[in-house]
């Protein structure tokens, strides 16, 4: 088990990744889903062996809220589905935190539940916001759950220039699942996951 890092150097570090994927141009993506809610694409990760998704649809509200229902906070348990628990474990600042959360099995259980310890971070980005993770090395794993991990991953969230009261969302995540998973499944259940969390995160603003 690691000790926690310092949080300005890494913060910094998340940050300037996520803004780097964001720069990576539309050839170099494959699709891999398209629903009314979002479009999802893929290309091999550079951390690891899997794939880095990126996922991209309008949401219906302001920025802010948009980001309080998905960074760590009260909101996000209540509406994700696929997320069972979370905690926060420490909190630097108001804006950064470690936090520990689980997962629901997935694809009829082949996927079994999965437990991951994030370090999270949420900035202003032009005129919007990014809210960004990673995960740490860090905490015992509890009994019956796989620990995962998220290599850098984060949502941006942009106002739209003609229309302020909705937002372009991009996401952008490489999760490794661990355990002894076909790859097939993990592909099939990562596009699956990102389409389902526009409609059920447009479902909660709703609300």
């Amino acid at each position: 088990m690691d000790l926690l890092p310092d949080s300005a150097p890494l913060a910094t570090k998340l940050r300037n990744t996520l803004v780097r994927y964001h720069g990576i141009g539309d050839g170099e993506w494959r699709l891999a889903k398209k629903t009314k809610d979002a479009t999802v694409w893929r290309r091999p990760s550079e951390e690891f062996s899997g794939y880095l998704y990126k996922a991209q649809g309008v949401v219906e509200d302001v920025t802010n809220r948009i980001v309080d229902h998905i960074r760590p906070g009260p909101y996000r348990l209540d509406w994700d589905s696929l997320m069972t628990t979370m905690d926060i474990m420490e909190t630097f600042e108001e804006n950064c935190c470690v936090m520990r959360y689980t997962t629901a099995g997935q694809l009829w259980n082949i996927i079994a539940p999965r437990e991951f310890v994030d370090f999270s971070y949420t900035t202003s980005y032009e005129d919007g916001l990014l809210t960004c993770g990673v995960s740490l090395d860090y905490g015992e794993v509890r009994p019956n759950f796989v620990r995962g991990f998220n290599h850098p991953c984060g949502w941006f969230c942009i106002p739209l220039k003609d229309s302020p009261s909705h937002s372009l969302l991009t996401g952008y995540i490489q999760t490794e699942l661990r355990g002894m998973l076909p790859q097939s499944a993990v592909d099939t259940a990562m596009s699956s996951t990102l389409a389902n969390f526009y409609s059920d995160l447009k479902k909660a603003l709703k609300s």
